[in-house]
């Protein structure tokens, strides 16, 4: 059996719901997508000194705005936190970029660029800009990403019994990379994981490893399927049984063969 852990802190950011109050609602089927007025293209998250604010990319853009609102909802310090960090595919449009200039005109490519390409330039950032010297990691599960990064944060956060911040984050795949692969739009979603129920924890979550094949929960709400074409979309489910507040069991796909099983508890 593995030990219960609990959700101290959520975050979601995408341009039709741009927080998770918003998010929650629409989730909920209270107001439809787009009820609030558009964002800017990307969120510009303040941790950054003013000149890496302009060159982080939008996959930086967005892991930083979830994961400060997460950390802050859920009480912790940043720089205290261990940290899992997970997207499908990275950042497609500076890949692209560089492809391009590698096939075209090699000598112009950006070093800042190639710093901005690896698949842990997000969680580098986060660090750098929180101070934070505990573990992090990086990964990419492809289409289960989001299922594998939870996997990863809730066995490290049950291991080491101290809280633990997931962040999962996806934009859209362009030029040559889209024919291959697909991501839509921009999303990032984010969870502290604690080992102890606190004072702002959300929901008591029970997961379990389960050797079966699983089917994606289907979407429940509008606003959810408005951002099913985005690569971390299968977060999104359990999300919306966040915004509910109701009981629920999930299982999420984590390879043709195996799921994740979870159940939530809402405080």
């Amino acid at each position: 059996m593995t030990p219960p852990l609990h959700i101290d802190g959520i975050a979601l950011w995408a341009p039709s719901l741009p927080g998770w109050d918003l998010a929650a609602a629409a989730l909920r089927g209270e107001t439809a997508v787009g009820d609030a007025a558009a964002p800017a293209k990307r969120p510009s998250p303040q941790m950054l000194a003013p000149a890496e604010r302009r060159r982080a990319p939008d996959s930086v853009a967005l892991a930083l705005e979830v994961a400060a609102a997460a950390v802050a909802a859920s009480g912790q310090a940043a720089a205290s936190l261990p940290a899992v960090f997970v997207s499908a595919h990275g950042d497609l449009g500076i890949n692209d970029t560089m492809c391009s200039t590698l096939a075209s005109t090699p000598t112009l490519l950006s070093p800042t660029k190639f710093h901005n390409s690896v698949h842990n330039a997000a969680v580098g950032y986060w660090t750098m800009a929180t101070g934070c010297h505990e573990a992090s990691t990086a990964l990419s599960a492809f289409d289960h990403s989001f299922a594998n990064g939870l996997l990863a944060a809730a066995a490290q956060c049950a291991a080491d019994a101290r809280p633990v911040l997931l962040v999962a984050y996806d934009v859209a795949a362009v030029g040559a990379l889209a024919s291959v692969t697909r991501s839509d739009g921009l999303l990032a979603l984010a969870l502290v994981l604690s080992p102890q129920r606190s004072g702002h924890t959300l929901a008591r979550l029970d997961w379990a490893l389960q050797d079966s094949q699983a089917t994606a929960p289907a979407l429940q709400s509008a606003a959810g399927r408005a951002l099913a074409g985005n690569a971390m979309a299968d977060g999104l489910p359990l999300f919306e049984a966040l915004a509910q507040g109701t009981a629920a069991s999930l299982r999420l796909p984590l390879s043709a063969r195996q799921a994740l099983r979870l159940s939530l508890t809402p405080s």
